[in-house]
């Protein structure tokens, strides 16, 4: 009967590599115990990686419109609040100058005419408002404000309506000049007539946040508060009840255009409501994802632990073969 039996180089060596294939194990196994995940993917893939590229494909689709979305509520909530400031202001002064053209006279008239001008500033500093570096109310022009200055408006107005003889006159030309393209828009609305893009939320929906303060309810709304401030111009030398009458009319059509504005309001609201609504789906559809992910390549804590302690075992065995191996000589091995 032959006995094969392996030198003490070969031996060696052996034992060696078998310390060394266990250190490699024990290390892979103590990676995926700290990431939880698998180290060996092709393996568990079987060498098919086409449904796990397609889910990291759609998480990082998912990532960018995480952005676009972020971006989106921001800027509706942003235009939601310039335009509240814009219909609160409005619906201010629409009550003093209905209060006025019924009872006020003399110096209390004139301060009710005054104080328009600083709503007029509040007005158009809430439409030159910019969220992220972005005007808002400026359609693509998002790198300009998108009205002059009070000052500027205002000395524009009068021009247009110099001459005026009656408050019916001064209404009428402050509407003609408003409406007309080489009026207001040209000489005192800075943006673009072009309106701002849907912002893209998912590879399906988009959701547009698009107002310009040329539009014709801001433009309305405008026009009202600025002839209030000017109609107690010495050029037009009106006397109280001329004053009362453009007060009435103005009024009037101040709460038609805040009618107007909360019509506009609502649409952004629901923009808002859209923009949430598929943030919530993104995040939904993100969540299957990544649980899908984990389905594949998660590596079992209790079974990963397990193996580790199966190595940790077996390696601490190989050390003391060796070491007793080590320890070999004739004389133990005849005494």
């Amino acid at each position: 009967m032959s006995i094969f039996s392996l030198g003490d180089l070969a031996q060696s060596y052996m034992l060696q590599r078998r310390g060394l294939e266990l250190k490699n194990e024990m290390s892979r196994l103590n990676a995926e115990l700290t990431s939880g995940q698998i180290s060996d993917v092709k393996s568990v893939l079987a060498g098919n990686f086409s449904y796990l590229s397609d889910i990291e494909n759609d998480l990082k689709t998912l990532t960018g419109f995480k952005v676009a979305t972020s971006e989106a509520a921001q800027f509706a909530d942003a235009s939601q609040i310039a335009l509240e400031r814009v219909h609160d202001t409005a619906s201010a002064l629409g009550t003093k100058v209905l209060t006025g053209a019924s009872i006020a006279v003399g110096p209390v008239l004139d301060q009710i005419i005054f104080d328009a001008e600083g709503d007029l500033d509040a007005i158009l500093s809430a439409l030159n408002t910019s969220q992220g570096g972005r005007s808002l109310f400026s359609g693509t022009a998002t790198d300009m404000a998108a009205l002059v200055d009070t000052s500027t408006l205002l000395t524009n107005l009068r021009s247009a309506t110099a001459g005026a003889t009656s408050p019916g006159n001064l209404i009428a030309m402050a509407n003609a000049w408003f409406d007309d393209p080489v009026g207001f828009a040209a000489t005192s609305y800075l943006g673009s007539n072009d309106s701002l893009s849907a912002f893209r939320l998912s590879s399906t929906e988009t959701v547009g946040v698009s107002i310009t303060a040329n539009d014709a309810v801001l433009r309305n709304l405008l026009r009202s508060v600025a002839v209030t401030a000017i109609v107690s111009d010495a050029a037009y030398a009106f006397d109280d009840a001329e004053k009362r009458v453009a007060l009435k009319a103005i009024g009037d059509d101040l709460f038609q255009s805040q009618a107007e504005l909360t019509a506009l309001r609502a649409n952004v609201g629901s923009a808002q409501a859209r923009i949430d609504t598929i943030t919530v789906r993104n995040a939904a559809e993100e969540t299957s994802l990544r649980f899908a992910k984990g389905a594949l390549l998660n590596a079992d804590p209790y079974e990963t632990a397990t193996k580790l302690e199966d190595v940790q075992f077996k390696l601490q065995s190989l050390y003391t073969v060796t070491a007793r191996m080590s320890d070999l000589s004739l004389v133990n091995f005849i005494r």
